[in-house]
């Protein structure tokens, strides 16, 4: 198991690595001068050169990356161009959004998903597996940012059970943060429900036909224990890649999701970044989203070798 860990941990690093360098190449061809951006038009020269020294704009590419590597190892990941503040104080703020939110959309994926997908494959060829194959591409179709935009006309607007938008901060309100957050975590997590139901469908079908699950029945085990103790078990297996993949578009997928109910998560700090052209802040966000997806491939290899051991043996 020592030595599964550690080739996967490897592999992570080198990955790591070698986003770092796609990253930093990416947004440095960004279009237009930060510093230009950031003292206007009209500023004179000898500002703009002396705005591009103190924030290292002048020095070659090398340098820069290396500057930025460091302070990464270091935790120190410098201060924001636009905000005039600390990047970590700012991410870290921010994340106290953005995760809460992915997690509670990630939990009702799981909560849904699982179930549904247990219920077409018991019900397969049915009705009730019509029904929810239906659901499921309808959740598959619809964009997430639509959906938001119903569920405030109809919960907020209409019924005015839930905010619009907004977030009033976990130490100020937390019910209210809880609140807030309960409509953008259910349209971000649609099609990852409908993404989940069908893989776990398709894993139990798999699973149902097997031997052992033939033998269980011909025993006389109750159905849900067939089910649930026999074939979800090894069905769990590809729910389990699939549901780590989703983790990490759930945080990219945010973006969208938190400017559309104006909630001051990582995504909308991404997508003010990108239009002040602060690029140590567009760095370093991109580069966490990248840590936490990869952590998350991390934990799911790890839950993948105790459901199934044989490919830790490979390894």
């Amino acid at each position: 198991m020592l030595d599964f860990l550690s080739r996967r941990l490897a592999a992570a690093l080198v990955t790591l690595a070698l986003a770092t360098v796609v990253v930093f190449a990416v947004v440095e061809v960004l279009p237009g001068d930060p510093a230009l951006i950031m003292l206007g038009t009209d500023a004179r020269p000898d500002t703009l050169a002396a705005l591009r020294a103190k924030y290292g704009f002048d020095q070659p590419l090398l340098v820069r990356y290396l500057h930025w590597i460091g302070g990464l190892l270091t935790f120190d990941l410098g201060n924001s161009h636009a905000y005039g503040t600390s990047v970590a104080k700012l991410i870290g703020d921010r994340l106290a959004v953005t995760l809460p939110l992915g997690a509670l959309a990630l939990s009702w994926a799981l909560l849904v998903a699982i179930p549904l997908g247990v219920f077409a494959a018991w019900k397969h060829g049915t009705a009730g597996d019509w029904g929810v194959m239906g659901f499921t591409q309808i959740g598959i179709s619809i964009p997430n940012f639509w959906f938001g935009i119903v569920l405030v006309l109809v919960f907020a607007v209409t019924w005015q059970v839930f905010p619009s938008g907004g977030f009033p901060g976990w130490r100020q309100d937390l019910a209210g943060s809880i609140r807030a957050l309960i409509l953008p975590a259910l349209s971000l997590s649609l099609g990852e429900i409908a993404i989940l139901t069908r893989v776990t469908r398709s894993a139990m079908l798999d699973t149902l036909r097997e031997d052992y699950v033939r033998t269980a029945r011909a025993k006389g085990a109750p159905e849900h224990v067939v089910l649930f103790r026999h074939a979800l078990r090894n069905a769990m297996i590809p729910v389990t890649t699939v549901a780590g993949l989703i983790a990490g578009f759930l945080v990219a997928g945010a973006v969208i999701i938190e400017s559309v109910f104006r909630l001051p998560g990582v995504g909308q700090l991404v997508y003010d970044s990108i239009n002040n052209r602060d690029l140590i802040v567009i760095k370093n966000v991109v580069i966490l989203f990248t840590i936490l997806v990869l952590v998350v491939n991390l934990l799911v290899d790890v839950a993948y070798a105790l459901l199934d051991p044989r490919p830790r043996v490979a390894a």
